[in-house]
């Protein structure tokens, strides 16, 4: 597997360089098992993304007018509540917040004791999320308090570039600012990882919008 390396300043940048990279350097394949089975997909898949100054407003990426906005501020703002929030909907299998809020509270306090420790990683799921329908994507929150500020390692298995990538990254941008104020340091970076981020095919010409590409 090759891997791709996106070093971007904000959250907008590295979300324009990935459209870029799954356009034009995408593997190209039709999904035989899972989320929209039996559609064509562009995924880079290995990538990592360095995201320097992730705090940047907005948290939304900017598109061209009367291109359909991937997300919103408000949105992001919602989202990051959810994360928090350990409450599930009858109709959800799981919720990223009932993974994250009981550790969320953790890691503030084991931090507000000392900074030099590796052991300040959330994980999502379970032994028991490979039988679901659709396992949760995101899979790890890692954290590193360093030089004063706090960073996030991201992972996700797998990334949806157009219907997730804008709405995760700002509302993790945001708990990460949250988590920051209440430990006492500064927000840091965003460093995330997947081995499938990708544009499914009907979002193709909406990525192709957004960069200002002719439409085939």
């Amino acid at each position: 597997m090759k891997l791709t390396v996106i070093d971007a300043l904000s959250l907008g940048d590295a979300w324009y360089q990935c459209l870029q990279k799954a356009l034009f350097e995408g593997r190209e394949y039709k999904i035989e098992q899972g989320s929209f089975e039996g559609v064509r997909r562009k995924e880079i898949e290995l990538v990592a993304i360095n995201i320097s100054k992730p705090g940047i407003r907005p948290l939304s990426p900017d598109v061209p007018t009367g291109v359909p906005l991937p997300t919103t501020d408000e949105v992001i703002e919602e989202y990051m509540s959810y994360l928090m929030t350990p409450d599930r909907q009858e109709n959800e299998e799981y919720t990223y917040g009932e993974f994250l809020s009981p550790q969320i509270e953790e890691i503030i306090r084991r931090y507000r004791k000392g900074f030099d420790t590796n052991q300040m990683c959330m994980c999502v799921g379970s032994k028991d999320s490979i039988y679901q329908a659709d396992p949760p994507c995101l899979r790890l929150v890692d954290t590193r308090v360093q030089d004063g500020a706090l960073h996030f390692i991201l992972y996700f298995r797998s990334w949806d570039l157009w219907g997730g990538m804008p709405t995760n990254l700002g509302g993790l941008q945001s708990l990460k600012e949250y988590m920051a104020a209440e430990i006492g340091v500064e927000d840091g970076e965003i460093h995330a990882f997947s081995k499938g981020l990708h544009l499914y095919e009907h979002a193709w010409d909406l990525a192709k919008m957004v960069l200002r590409l002719p439409l085939e």
